[in-house]
């Protein structure tokens, strides 16, 4: 199925939404355009469409931040919330658990690389990373973790520290922690050695020269496999590798965020499967509950063993740790990514995307400098970043909704994992037709 548009974008529903959300929320959350342009209302969605308030349809190429990997509404995952509802919503998962929390941990470990099955349980991608960084302080003894510029780990303190960007870190200097360095991230165009495995030494040299220069300190290394939004960059074969060796040379903890780029994403169950690399410690989180709030931190049985025996006061919980409604939810969507094969269809159709999008440069050279990624985890940069965010808008007029990223010059391609052939070429065909609106081509010139 295809984009159904009915009324102006956005509707006037969902404008009037729009200043009635802006008087009572916080006005930082919620981005309300000055001109009109933004936000839609979102009323229901199904698979990859999404119907807003005004009834107007439109094709998700976000799966809403990466989550929606087995579609908008799965039905398997929607019958097993509902049923769950039906005899349990909430219960004590750190002091009275659920059998579900059982079936699910278990789930887990059957799919995570290499021998990972120690699970701590969150509700977002923040809490399975702060999980993460406080694994890694209590079997290290070390404090000091190694982040990647244009790495993003999540807004919570301690995710925050390993983030990257300072646009978000500056308003809190002083509550921020200060335990995390970050280096440059692998990235190919900005290497004058790129020649492959001679390009992979080179980009790993900071790392080396950092894990010498601070071994007394350094207890961890956070990556993410390939940076969503960063930019949608992955790095040169063999970088991931290198870095799992390295790690192991200098006895430190190798982390894989991978929130965004797990349970199929890129092709892989995992992103770090494409090269073998068993991660320490792997955080997921995202698609893992096929809409519904549940996460995870993993990690190897002897790394998990470093927390102490609960006495009956556990140190590290949360009142909806292991949530019944999100176990449920996360037991059928992992299901669903199994029968249906999703990782290999994600490779596959994400592959067609991908090819679709480089004919779509060669009609647009001066606009658009490259496609990136792998599987349905793709982006494209553009000439300028006022291509890219002019973007935005346009294709929501046109009945696509997609999201910048990097430094904004970026368009991230991150569709639910279902989307079919006939909604990529509608996808490329509006994209090409935006690119040759006269203001998209003005932008070329600023």
């Amino acid at each position: 199925m295809l984009p159904v548009l009915k009324t102006t974008i956005p509707g006037p529903v969902s404008r009037a939404l729009a200043s009635e959300l802006h008087r009572w929320e916080s006005r930082n959350v919620t981005f309300v355009d000055p001109q009109g342009r933004f936000p839609i209302f979102w009323e229901s969605a199904q698979d990859c469409l999404v119907t807003d308030v005004d009834g107007n349809t439109f094709l998700d190429l976000t799966a809403a931040f990466g989550v929606a990997a087995v579609g908008h509404t799965n039905a398997r995952v929607a019958a097993a919330i509902a049923a769950q509802a039906g005899r349990l919503i909430h219960g004590m998962g750190d002091v009275h658990p659920t059998r579900l929390k059982v079936d699910l941990a278990r789930k887990i470990a059957q799919h995570t690389p290499g021998d990972l099955g120690g699970v701590i349980f969150g509700a977002n991608g923040g809490d399975a990373v702060e999980a993460a960084l406080k694994t890694a302080r209590l079997y290290t003894g070390k404090s000091g973790v190694l982040g990647f510029r244009g790495g993003y780990h999540g807004l919570t303190y301690g995710a925050l520290a390993v983030t990257s960007r300072a646009d978000f870190r500056d308003p809190f200097a002083g509550q921020v922690p200060t335990f995390a360095r970050h280096l440059p991230f692998a990235e190919p165009r900005e290497c004058p050695l790129f020649c492959g495995e001679s390009c992979t030494q080179a980009c790993l040299g900071p790392v080396e020269a950092a894990l010498k220069a601070q071994a007394d300190t350094l207890g961890a290394v956070i990556v993410e496999p390939i940076q969503g939004r960063g930019g949608i960059i992955e790095p040169p074969v063999g970088w991931l590798r290198g870095l799992r060796s390295l790690c192991d040379r200098y006895g430190v903890l190798l982390i894989a965020d991978e929130i965004f780029t797990g349970w199929g994403r890129t092709g892989t169950w995992f992103a770090c499967d494409a090269e073998g690399v068993v991660p320490d410690v792997l955080c997921v989180g995202k698609a893992m509950g096929g809409g519904f709030p549940i996460s995870a931190c993993v990690a190897r049985p002897e790394i998990m063993a470093a927390w102490e025996e609960s006495t009956g006061e556990a140190l590290h919980t949360s009142t909806f740790l292991g949530s019944p409604l999100g176990c449920a939810a996360a037991l059928a969507a992992l299901t669903e990514i199994e029968e249906r094969n999703l990782p290999e269809r994600a490779r596959v159709i994400g592959a067609y995307f991908k090819e679709t999008l480089r004919d779509l440069v060669g009609r647009h050279p001066r606009k658009i400098r490259e496609v990136r990624g792998r599987g349905l985890m793709l982006g494209l940069r553009f000439a300028s970043r006022e291509i890219a965010l002019g973007l935005v808008y346009t294709l929501l007029q046109r009945g696509l909704i997609v999201l910048p990223a990097g430094p904004g010059d970026i368009l991230e391609l991150v569709p639910p994992l279902t989307i079919e052939r006939e909604q990529i070429d509608f996808a490329v065909a509006q994209l090409g037709a935006a690119l040759s609106e006269e203001r998209i081509v003005n932008a070329v010139e600023l």
